[in-house]
């Protein structure tokens, strides 16, 4: 799985490919709010945790770990809110979504900041990373951006655009060049998702 071989044009090995394909595959699950986007996130988290070891970037490796418990924890929240949404006569799979208030912004950049000291701290002491605050900023960024994701906000994509344009540079520099590929893709599908999150905002959820 660790053998190198070439893809649209980028060096890379087929442990990153298959992690490759299962990460669409959960964006374009989350993009029409189907549950089973957890499922290939937890897959998808434990390929790309010993790819990114593989690479030193220990932030992101670790962050697979959490990654995968988040999943576990999302899945549960959007099963749950499928079944209140059953309840009051709309399809189960496609939870509602809403906005963050004011307060929730203070509350997620605030988290975002706290966390980014603390594993930059971390990284730059106890692992031998080159780049330990890039990678303490965007492991502690889509760990905000999941925690959205599994509460329904909008703003999960906001936060996921700056954080995968940002992985693109960072991947292209660490010679993860098809998981660039990949984040630019991100990027796309993340304002497609955001466009769709906030039309569903407005509207009864309905199947996926």
């Amino acid at each position: 799985m660790n053998d190198p071989i070439t893809f649209l044009g980028f060096p890379t090995t087929l442990l990153e490919l298959l992690s490759f394909v299962l990460s669409v595959a959960t964006v374009l699950l989350n993009i029409r709010r189907n549950h089973w986007a957890w499922l290939f996130a937890i897959v998808s988290s434990a390929a790309y945790g010993i790819v990114f070891f593989r690479s030193r970037l220990y932030g992101d490796a670790g962050l697979q770990g959490v990654f995968i418990l988040a999943s576990i924890w999302g899945w549960s929240e959007w099963l749950r809110g499928s079944d209140k949404d059953n309840a009051a006569g709309a399809q189960a799979g496609a939870p509602a979504v809403s906005r963050l208030s004011a307060r929730g912004w203070a509350w997620s950049l605030a988290g975002w900041a706290i966390g980014f000291a603390l594993l930059s701290n971390f990284l730059g002491v106890y692992t031998d990373t080159d780049v330990p605050r890039i990678d303490a900023f965007l492991t502690a960024g889509s760990l905000l951006g999941t925690a959205l994701t599994a509460k329904k906000k909008i703003e999960n994509w906001h936060t996921w655009i700056v954080v995968d344009v940002l992985y693109v540079g960072l991947y292209v520099y660490k010679g993860l060049h098809l998981t660039a590929f990949l984040y630019a893709v991100f990027v796309v599908m993340a304002l497609v998702g955001l466009r769709a999150w906030r039309a569903a905002a407005t509207e009864p959820a309905v199947a996926a």
